[in-house]
C-alpha cells in the first residue's frame, strides 16, 4: 500500500515555463513532432476527442502520480493542467466568436500559479479524468462551432500575442499532444 500522504504533500514548484511557444503555428516542434500545416480548422474536434481517450489512460498509470524528476510535473499534474488548458482554450474562442470580429482581449492565464493555487499534485485520479473528458468534449464541441469566415476572427492574449480563431485551434492542439509527448511512458 502506498503512503497517501507522501504522495499528496507538496512537492514543491515545478520549474516555471516561460518559454514563447507562439513559434509552433509557424514551424514543426522537434520535441513531439507536432507540425502545424497538419492541423485543418475542421480536424480539431477530432484531434482533441482522441487526446481524450490518451489522456484518460495517462491517469490509469501506476505511476500517475510520480515526478520523473526535481522541478517537473507528475503525468497528473500535466493532466489537471491539460483539463484547465481545454477550459481556458475553449473560452477563448467564445470570447473571439462573441467578438463579431472586431478583436477581443483575453484575460492572462498564469498556469504556474493556477497549478499552486489547485494542488495539482493533491488531485485524485479519477476526479480529474472525470473532469478532463468533460472539458475535452466541451472544447471539441466549442471548435466545431466556428464558419469560415469565422476563422480569421482575431484575438489578444495579455502578452500581445495575436491570435485568430484558426490559429488558436492550433496552438491549442500543439499544447495537447506536446504535453501526451511530456507523459510519455
Amino acid at each position: 500500500m502506498s503512503d497517501v500522504s507522501a504522495e499528496t504533500s507538496d512537492p514543491g514548484p515545478a520549474t516555471p515555463d516561460t518559454a514563447d511557444w507562439t513559434w509552433v503555428l509557424t514551424r514543426p516542434c522537434r520535441d513531439c513532432g507536432f507540425d502545424p500545416r497538419d492541423v485543418r480548422p475542421d480536424g480539431v474536434s477530432e484531434i482533441l476527442l482522441d487526446a481524450k481517450q490518451r489522456y484518460a489512460a495517462v491517469l490509469a498509470r501506476p505511476d500517475v502520480r510520480a515526478r520523473p524528476s526535481a522541478g517537473v510535473w507528475s503525468p497528473l499534474e500535466y493532466c489537471a493542467h491539460v483539463r484547465d488548458v481545454c477550459d481556458v482554450m475553449r473560452g477563448r474562442l467564445v470570447q473571439i466568436l462573441d467578438g463579431g470580429g472586431e478583436t477581443v482581449r483575453f484575460a492572462n492565464w498564469d498556469q504556474d500559479a493556477t497549478a499552486v493555487e489547485k494542488a495539482y499534485w493533491r488531485a485524485e485520479p479519477d476526479v480529474v479524468r472525470h473532469e478532463l473528458e468533460a472539458a475535452f468534449d466541451a472544447a471539441a464541441e466549442a471548435f466545431g462551432w466556428p464558419r469560415r469566415e469565422q476563422l480569421a476572427w482575431p484575438g489578444l492574449r495579455s502578452d500581445g500575442s495575436t491570435f485568430t480563431a484558426e490559429t488558436l485551434g492550433r496552438y491549442f492542439v500543439h499544447d495537447v499532444l506536446h504535453h501526451l509527448w511530456d507523459v510519455r511512458g
